[in-house]
C-alpha cells in the first residue's frame, strides 16, 4: 500500500495500452454491459489523503477546527496517521467530514475499515461515512459508541447495501466530545489505514425499522409521520454482531394500502385517506424487522374552541385570539431530532411534532405574565404512551435564554417551571391547564419560551396564558 503512487502509474500506462489494442479489434459490446462511471477507489487515508480528499470541520455546530492534524510519530503502519485532539468539557468537540471532489464507485466493497487507538480508553460518540452534499446524506452510515483502547486495533463498519454507493463523496466522518463535566475529554485519538475493503466475511444481514418493534398509531388524513429506528446488523468473522444506523435511502419502504398511507424514499409517511395500512421495509432484499400499523379515522377534528375572554388572555398560538407575540416554532436546537410542521384541522392551524426529543417555542417579544395564573394548551395524542415535559421559561431582565452548561437548568437571571403532560386519551383533543406556580410564580414578567422535551409524537393548539 505504501507504493501506491508507483503502482497506480504502472496501471494507468498498462490500461492505456490495453485500450488501444482493444479498440483496434473493433469488438462490439453487448447492450447488457454496464460501465462504472466513477473509479472504484477505496482508499481514504493511507499515509496521506487520497485523491481529492479534504477536511471539513463542523464549525457551525461548535467543533474545534484546529483539533485535526496529520501525525508522523504515532502510526500503525507507514509514515503518518490522522490525529484528533479531543477537547475537555466546555471547549467544543471534535467533528468533521472527509469528502472527496472525485466521486467514487464503492459498490464493490462491503465495509469501511480502519485502525484506531487513543491516549486513554474512550468511547467515540459517532463515526461513519456518507455525509455528502452531492447526495444530501442519502447514504449516511453511523456507528455509535465505538470503544477504543490505548493499543492499535482494527475496526469494521459494514456497508448496509453497497449497490447504492456508485457515486459517493462522503468517505469518512466522526464526532466526539465531552457532553458533561466528568465525561471523557482532553485526550488524543488516532486513526490509520482508513479504507473501504471487500472482506467477504460480512454476513447474516438483519435490517430493522422502528428499532425492530411492531408499532400501532392512530392518525388522521393529512398528517405525516417518519420511519425511525433504521438499523442494519451484520455478523463479522470474529463472531461479533455490528449494528449501524442506516439512512432511509438504503431501504425500500412499502405500504400495504397506498390509498391510506404512502411512504417515500426518505421514510416520510403521508396519510392520504381513511382506513388501515401497514408500513414495512426491505434492505437488499431482506425483510426488515419492525413495522407500523397506521389507522386513519379521516380528517382531524378541530380543537375545542376557547371560551376565556380575550382580555384575560396572552396568546402564543391560537386562531381564537390575537397572539401576544410572534414566535419561532422551529428553533433548530443542536441535537434535536424534532420535525415541526403546521397543518390544518377544519381550517384551523395546528402544530405537529414528530420524533420530538427536545425543541422549543421561542417568543420574539417577551410576554408579561405577572397577572396570568395558568398556561393552557390542547394536546392531541396519536398513539398510546405520549408523555412530554413543558418548561415555562422566564428569561429575566436581559431577555435572553441562558442555561447552565453543567446542570441544564436556567442561570440566576432566568426562572422556569416544569410540568409533565401524560395520561392523555388517544385519538382526541385533551385540554391541559398548567398553573404558573413554583419557581416561576415570583418571576413571570419576561416569559420568553416554552421548551418541549419528549413525546415523541403529538399535536398542539390553543397555547395561551390566561387569568382564572
Amino acid at each position: 500500500m505504501k507504493n501506491k503512487k508507483y503502482i497506480n502509474l504502472r496501471f494507468i500506462v498498462l490500461l492505456s495500452l490495453g485500450i488501444v489494442i482493444f479498440s483496434a479489434c473493433e469488438r462490439e459490446f453487448s447492450d447488457d454491459v454496464e460501465f462504472a462511471e466513477f473509479p472504484p477507489n477505496g482508499d481514504v487515508f493511507i499515509d496521506a489523503f487520497s485523491a481529492g480528499l479534504d477536511y471539513f470541520p463542523f464549525v457551525d455546530a461548535g467543533a474545534d477546527p484546529e483539533a485535526f492534524s496529520v501525525e508522523t510519530n504515532e502510526v500503525f503502519a507507514g509514515d503518518a496517521s490522522m490525529r484528533f485532539d479531543v477537547p475537555s468539557f466546555g471547549n467544543g468537540f471534535v467533528g468533521a467530514t472527509f469528502n472527496t471532489t472525485a466521486q467514487r464507485d464503492l459498490s464493490g466493497f462491503d465495509a469501511l475499515t480502519f485502525y484506531a487507538k487513543a491516549s486513554q480508553a474512550a468511547s467515540i460518540d459517532a463515526v461513519g461515512f456518507g455525509i455528502s452534499g452531492e447526495t444530501g446524506n442519502r447514504f449516511q452510515v453511523t456507528l455509535n459508541g465505538l470503544g477504543v483502547s490505548t493499543r492499535w486495533q482494527k475496526y469494521i463498519i459494514p456497508i448496509p447495501n453497497a449497490t447504492n454507493l456508485t457515486s459517493e463523496t462522503g468517505l469518512f466522518w466522526l464526532a466526539e466530545g465531552a457532553s458533561f463535566e466528568g465525561d471523557e475529554g482532553g485526550y488524543v485519538l488516532f486513526f490509520d489505514e482508513i479504507q473501504f475493503e471487500k472482506l467477504g466475511t460480512v454476513a447474516q444481514p438483519s435490517p430493522a425499522i422502528f428499532s425492530g418493534e411492531d408499532l400501532t398509531e392512530q392518525t388522521f388524513t393529512g398528517s405525516t409521520s417518519t420511519v425511525t429506528g433504521l438499523t442494519q446488523t451484520f455478523n463479522l468473522s470474529s463472531g461479533e454482531n455490528v449494528t449501524v444506523q442506516a439512512a432511509p435511502s438504503y431501504f425500500n419502504f412499502e405500504s400495504s394500502d397506498t390509498d391510506v398511507a404512502q411512504v417515500n424514499e426518505l421514510g416520510e409517511i403521508a396519510i392520504v385517506g381513511e382506513g388501515t395500512a401497514v408500513i414495512t421495509a426491505l434492505l437488499g432484499g431482506v425483510a426488515a424487522r419492525g413495522s407500523l400499523e397506521i389507522t386513519s379515522g379521516g380528517g382531524l377534528e378541530a380543537a375545542p374552541t376557547p371560551t376565556v375572554p380575550e382580555a384575560n388572555v396572552s396568546s402564543i398560538f391560537s386562531d381564537a385570539y390575537t397572539n401576544a407575540t410572534e414566535s419561532n416554532f422551529t428553533p433548530g436546537f443542536g441535537g434535536s431530532t424534532t420535525e415541526t410542521t403546521m397543518i390544518s384541522a377544519n381550517g384551523n392551524a395546528v402544530l405537529s411534532y414528530v420524533n420530538n426529543n427536545f425543541t422549543g417555542i421561542l417568543f420574539e417579544n417577551t410576554v408579561d405574565g405577572t397577572n396570568r395564573t395558568t398556561l393552557h394548551m390542547d394536546v392531541f395524542a396519536q398513539e398510546p404512551g405520549v408523555s412530554f415535559e413543558v418548561q415555562i421559561r422566564d428569561v429575566g431582565a436581559n431577555q435572553m435564554i441562558e442555561t447552565d452548561v453543567n446542570t441544564g437548568f436556567p442561570t440566576e437571571d432566568d426562572r422556569d417551571f416544569r410540568f409533565t403532560v401524560n395520561g392523555l386519551t388517544v385519538g382526541e383533543w385533551n385540554s391541559i391547564d398548567i398553573p404558573l406556580d413554583g419557581d416561576i410564580a415570583s418571576q413571570k414578567n419576561n416569559l420568553g419560551a416554552l421548551i418541549l422535551v419528549g413525546g415523541p409524537n403529538f399535536l398542539l393548539d390553543n397555547i395561551y396564558f390566561f387569568t382564572e
